[in-house]
Parts: C-alpha cells; structure tokens; sequence
C-alpha cells in the first residue's frame, strides 16, 4: 500500500470510528489495509469510538414487511440518503434482518444480537456496513404481529420492489371469514396507510397527545381575539373532532366519506362481529 493510500485510509478509518491517528494506523497495519476489519480490530481492542456518522440525521430508507405461516413481521431501516436505500447491499441487508426479526418477533435488542448468514452479529454487520458505504444506517424499529388470533393485512406504499416502501400499515382482523370478507383486509391496511390514525379509539390515544392538542386549540382560539369564555366551548367541539380524525373507528372511511370505519366493520360482518384487534403503520423518516 502506498503511503498515500495508507493516509487515505487512516483518515477514513478516523471519520468513522473517532479514533486517533495512531491507533488506526496499527489497526491498517494489523489488517492489511482492510477498512471493515480495522473496525472490528479497534471494536475488539475497545478503541473505537461511536462513529462521528452516527450524529447526522438518517430520515431516508426503506420499511420491509414479510408474511410467514400468517405471520407479519415489519422493519424500518434508515440512512442518510434516499441514493443508499437504493443501494444493493443496504436492501439485501434489510432483507436478512426482515427474516430474522421473525425469530426475535419485533425485540430490537435481541434481533441485534442475532447471528446473520455470515456468522457475524446483526450490530457487528452493520458497523460494517457503514463503513462500507459511507453513510450514518440505524436500525429504527421493528415489529411483530403472530397468527394466533385473527388474520393479519398489510399494504405497501410507494413500493420499491414487493414488500418494500416508504409506507408500511399491517392490521389485524378477527372476524375473518375467507373468500367471504376476507377482501376488506387489505382495504382497512390502506386506509391506515392513508390517514395515519394516532389509536383505535379515544381510550386509546394518549392523555398527554390531548391535553397538548387542547392547549394549542385553546391559544389559537384566544389569540384570534375570543374571549376565555367561549374559548373553552369552541375548544370543546375542536377537541372532539381531533379524536374523530385520529381514532380509526371513528375515522372517515377513505372509499366513502358518507361512512365510518366502524360502519365498514358492521357492514362486512359475516358469522360474528368484524373487529380490529391490533394495527400499526411505519413511514419512512417520520418523527426523525
């Protein structure tokens, strides 16, 4: 290795790992000049840093979801850039991780700790994998749904390739009959995917998302020149209607506003009611 490629590669090693001049040095020396083995070599020695990468913002990815023997396994992994996303190596990476997370059914700590196909441990790849391609990768979230109640749906937004996206949604529907409502499954995990409910209903959602919502209405209302009085009765009624368009029961139904969800799920009752017992929707970046 020439000196000027060894300085290239020490520099590199150091915006990686944060590591000094000296100990990335011996680690090249230590590895042949191997960028991904130098990583492992300092991460052994207990030298490396948390890579200066791992600061910027990754609001860019893939969301991957899989079905298994009825069950629904769902991951969202972030880079910095939509490029990287689309990169070959970064999918077949999520891919593996897409299967594993059936194993660790939707415990992050766990499906990092786990062994890929290379023998390596799903953290230890992806360090690996920084290096290699250049860009900040987190392994946002993930999520399991499994099939020993009711039937599991799921839709795909802006999809990249099959079972791959921007938007992910999976619902879950006990009451299923098949070939008889079966199809209406997809259709609620759309919906989902459309208007982002917040919770299945007003128990559901969270005090705090409220009383914050309140607190806003309330200002809006006073700053527009109402007095406190009425403030507290307009806020009322605006209140209401944001649980209504947050709560999926209560929602609009996307395919027609003259009806509710809950409406949707009287209407496709076949032997026993139509219920949504879980659902969940990941879009790629949001809240980043």
């Amino acid at each position: 290795m020439s000196s000027k490629d060894l300085l290239d590669n020490i520099k590199k090693l150091r915006e990686l790992t944060g590591v000094g001049f000296k100990d990335c040095k011996l680690a090249l020396d230590e590895t042949s000049g191997d960028i991904e083995k130098s990583i492992e070599f300092l991460r052994k020695k207990g030298i490396a840093k948390a890579s200066k990468k791992m600061e910027r913002t990754a609001s860019e990815g893939l969301v991957l979801v899989k079905e298994l023997d009825g069950e629904v396994s769902i991951i969202e992994i972030n880079s910095e850039t939509d490029f990287v996303a689309k990169n070959l190596d970064f999918i077949s990476f999520c891919k593996e991780l897409s299967d594993i997370n059936f194993k660790t059914k939707g415990d992050l700590k766990k499906l990092e700790d786990t062994k890929m196909n290379n023998g390596s441990l799903v953290k230890d790849n992806l360090v690996n994998l920084i290096a290699k391609i250049g860009e900040k990768i987190t392994i946002r979230r993930v999520n399991y749904f499994d099939n020993k109640k009711g039937k599991n749906f799921y839709y795909v937004h802006s999809a990249v390739e099959k079972n791959i996206g921007k938007i992910v949604s999976i619902v879950k529907l006990d009451g299923i009959v098949e070939g008889k409502n079966d199809a209406i499954g997809s259709k609620i995990s759309m919906h989902v995917a459309a208007l982002n409910p917040l919770a299945l209903n007003q128990e559901e959602i969270n005090k705090e998302v409220i009383d914050k919502e309140l607190e806003i209405i309330k200002a809006e209302i006073i700053n527009s020149g109402k007095p406190k009085e009425m403030a507290e009765k307009i806020s009322k009624g605006k209140i209401a209607r944001f649980i209504n368009d947050n709560t999926l029961l209560n929602q609009i139904w996307i395919m027609d506003p003259k009806k509710k969800v809950s409406d949707i799920l009287k209407d496709n009752k076949v032997d026993k009611d139509l219920t949504i017992l879980n659902f969940i929707r990941y879009k790629v970046g949001e809240g980043v």
